[in-house]
């Protein structure tokens, strides 16, 4: 049976993507925290993706679904490292330890050049998008919650004194990882950043 070209136009739609999507994003991700939102142009984006510029907006539809499919694709590759080191830890302390290595780890370098995707967005999009901005505050609750949790870990484990605030202490360190993926980029030494991370674990006696 000969078919038709409406035929050919449903089997054509039907086609799964013939593109890595996660490769794409990572790719993607790389120009994003390089060079921010704003001056990350379609052009760049495609070209360091691989793809034409049709896959790229029949998938994303534009450069801010590319950003925000980016933006989630980073969440997930974070955490699922960052689970990892944790999962080599055994006290809710060691486990903080790990937090914090990881976030020294990033914040040098080349990957402490490029800078945090999360910490960029809020300070480039948040007031502007607003749901770029759920998604930033979403991430930087959950990265509190986090520490917030292993804080808890670590006074019911011994690891870690009762008497400090938790709440308050979770924030403190929040604030101190973001702002390690800031100064990163300034160009620091392994070093330097090491010795933050290990100042910053006194917090916790």
């Amino acid at each position: 049976m000969i078919s038709t070209a409406a035929d050919e136009k449903t089997k054509a739609r039907g086609r799964p993507r013939e593109f890595d999507m996660d490769a794409a994003l990572d790719k993607a991700l790389r120009v994003f925290s390089e060079r921010g939102y704003h001056a990350a142009s379609i052009t760049e984006l495609t070209d360091a993706m691989e793809l034409a510029s049709g896959s790229v907006y029949k998938a994303f539809k534009d450069k801010r679904g590319i950003f925000l499919a980016a933006f989630d694709r980073y969440r997930k590759v974070r955490r699922d490292l960052l689970d990892a080191r944790m999962a080599k830890a055994g006290t809710g302390r060691e486990k903080i330890r790990a937090v914090l290595t990881s976030y020294a780890i990033s914040s040098y370098g080349e990957s402490g050049k490029r800078g945090c995707l999360v910490v960029g967005s809020a300070n480039e999009l948040a007031i502007l998008d607003a749901e770029a901005a759920a998604r930033v505050a979403a991430a930087f609750h959950a990265n509190e919650r986090l520490i917030l949790d292993l804080l808890r870990l670590g006074q019911s484990d011994g690891s870690i004194s009762s008497n400090i605030d938790v709440e308050t202490t979770a924030r403190a360190l929040l604030c101190l990882t973001k702002g390690m993926r800031i100064v990163g980029k300034t160009g620091r030494t392994e070093e330097d950043m090491a010795a933050v991370a290990e100042a910053a674990m006194k917090l916790l006696d």
